[in-house]
C-alpha cells in the first residue's frame, strides 16, 4: 500500500518565491500533497495559496492569525497531517533553498525503516551554493556545538529539509515544543533520538535564497545557543545520576 506523504511549507511574506517552489514540488513528486502554513502574510501569500488550492486538490493552506514563528508553524502542520492520516511528513522551505527535486530521495530514505531522514549539507556529497562564508561557519559551529552538548550523532541537526515518519511524530509531545528557528530542528532531532528513533542523513545541495529576505536574526542564534546549552546540562545531569546509581549498585553487590 502506497504511503501518503505531505510536504509542509511555512510562509510569511513568500509571495515572490512560493509559486516556483510549489510548482517544482508538484512536478517532482505529484503524488505528494502540499500544505502551506501561512502566518497572515501581509504580502498576500496566503490568499495566493488559497486561490491555487481551488485549482489543485493536492495543495492545501492553513491560515494562522499572525506571525508566531517557524516552530509553531511546523507543529501546527504536523497536527494537521496527523489528523488526516498522512504516513510521511516533510519539512521544506518556501524560498527555493531546498530543491524539491530531492523529495523522492528523501522520501525513499524512509523505506529502510528510518524514522527521520535529514537532507544534509555536511555529509559526503552534500554542499551549499551561494552561501556567504559566515553563514557556513555559523552552521558548522552550531552543529558541532549541538553534538558536543547533546550527542545527537548527526552532522546537520540544524537542517530544515527533512522527512518524519508519522508514527514517530505521534510519540513526541508536540504541544510542549516551543523552540523556534533552526533551534527547532535541533530540538526535533534531539527528541527523535531520545525516543529511540533511527535517523539517516541524505546529501543535498542547499542554495541560498534568491527571492525575499532571510528570517535569520541574532535572537534566533541566541535562542539556539541557550537552549542547546540547557539541553546539554540536562543530559550531563542524567548521565551523572546514572553513574552514581550504577556505582551504588555495584558497591552493594560487593558488600
Amino acid at each position: 500500500m502506497r504511503q501518503r506523504a505531505l510536504v509542509i511549507i511555512p510562509t510569511y511574506n513568500e509571495r515572490d518565491a512560493l509559486p516556483e517552489t510549489l510548482a517544482r514540488a508538484r512536478a517532482a513528486a505529484p503524488e505528494v500533497d502540499v500544505l502551506v502554513v501561512d502566518d497572515a502574510s501581509p504580502d498576500g501569500t496566503g490568499q495566493w495559496v488559497q486561490d491555487r488550492a481551488t485549482q489543485d486538490p493536492g495543495v492545501h493552506v492553513l491560515h494562522r492569525p499572525g506571525k508566531a514563528g517557524l516552530g509553531r508553524a511546523y507543529v501546527a502542520g504536523f497536527e494537521w497531517a496527523l489528523a488526516r492520516g498522512y504516513d510521511l511528513v516533510v519539512e521544506m522551505d518556501a524560498d527555493g533553498s531546498h530543491h524539491p527535486e530531492d523529495l523522492p530521495r528523501l522520501l525513499g530514505a524512509l523505506e529502510s525503516g528510518a524514522d527521520l531522514a535529514i537532507g544534509s549539507r555536511w555529509v559526503p556529497g552534500g554542499r551549499t551554493a551561494n552561501w556567504p562564508w559566515y553563514r557556513e561557519l555559523l552552521s558548522r559551529s552550531a552543529n558541532a556545538y549541538a553534538n558536543v552538548m547533546i550527542g545527537l550523532g548527526v552532522r546537520d541537526a540544524t537542517a530544515g529539509f527533512r522527512v518524519f515518519r508519522s508514527e514517530m511524530l505521534r510519540r513526541l509531545p508536540l504541544a510542549e515544543i516551543t523552540s523556534q528557528g533552526y533551534c527547532f530542528q535541533v530540538d526535533m532531532t534531539r527528541r527523535v533520538r531520545e525516543a529511540g528513533g533511527a535517523i539517516v542523513e541524505i546529501p543535498i545541495t542547499f542554495t541560498e535564497r534568491v527571492e525575499g529576505v532571510s528570517k535569520m536574526s541574532r535572537a534566533i542564534v541566541f535562542e539556539a545557543l541557550w537552549r542547546t546549552t540547557a539541553w546539554g546540562a540536562e543530559r550531563r545531569t542524567r548521565q551523572w545520576r546514572q553513574f552514581v546509581r550504577t556505582g551504588a549498585q555495584a558497591l552493594r553487590r560487593r558488600n
